[in-house]
């Protein structure tokens, strides 16, 4: 009898064991759903877009959504964490995985556009604070990286050597910002021809000489 109900005792705990990280990765692809959801609406409807919608749109209930983020501003914060993570992501990935300078650079640049981050920023800059260690942690992190391409690039003799990290981040926010009275989705389509214009002018030797000097990081923000 004893050895029975010690046998069912650990055939039980083993099934909640299973069961445990089953649970877990439910809910880790619940929340990047709401996330990548969260994301395209916001792109698309702005900082107020529905979130009812979002939770249909990630196929979850309205319960999950808010299980994750239990306000508007949580889901805001959690979908710049996620973006700025995925840049970094990149990053890395191009730096590790590219021989040619140029081309993790290159890589690096049309990962970032797609993440629509340039859309995003002015859409949401009023909901989550940018100085919040976890935001500031994730952005350096996507400025070094960033920094590290751009090195490798024109220590290589690819990358002309006028430029800076604030070149690469000024022209990936504003080539994946819709213009005035167009609307995002009309305005996709032309996003990678740009970023490919863009990158054309990044590569050396120079064709021409740049009006001004390299921007920097730190340059930027003391305009803010």
């Amino acid at each position: 009898m004893g050895s029975a109900t010690t046998a069912t005792r650990r055939g039980t705990a083993d099934t909640a064991d299973c069961a445990a990280p089953k649970g877990r990765a439910d809910a880790a692809r619940n929340r990047e759903r709401i996330l990548n959801a969260a994301r395209e609406s916001f792109v698309i409807h702005g900082a107020d877009a529905s979130l009812d919608e979002i939770a249909r749109t990630a196929g979850v209930g309205n319960a999950t959504l808010y299980r994750h983020f239990p306000d508007r501003d949580s889901l805001v914060h959690g979908v710049m964490h996620a973006v700025t993570e995925r840049i970094a992501e990149r990053a890395e990935q191009a730096l590790a995985e590219e021989d040619n300078s140029f081309e993790a650079l290159r890589r690096f640049v049309f990962g970032a556009a797609a993440e629509r981050i340039g859309a995003l920023c002015p859409i949401l800059s009023g909901r989550f604070d940018p100085m919040e260690p976890q935001c500031m942690a994730a952005r350096t992190r996507v400025e070094e990286l960033t920094h590290e391409l751009i090195r490798r690039g024109q220590e290589a003799g690819e990358v002309r050597s006028d430029i800076d990290v604030g070149d690469v981040m000024v022209a990936l926010s504003q080539l994946t910002r819709p213009l005035p009275g167009v609307g995002c989705q009309r305005i996709e389509r032309f996003v990678e021809r740009h970023v490919q214009l863009f990158l054309d002018g990044l590569r050396a030797p120079a064709k021409s000489q740049l009006p001004g000097h390299a921007a920097t990081l730190e340059e930027l923000r003391q305009d803010n």
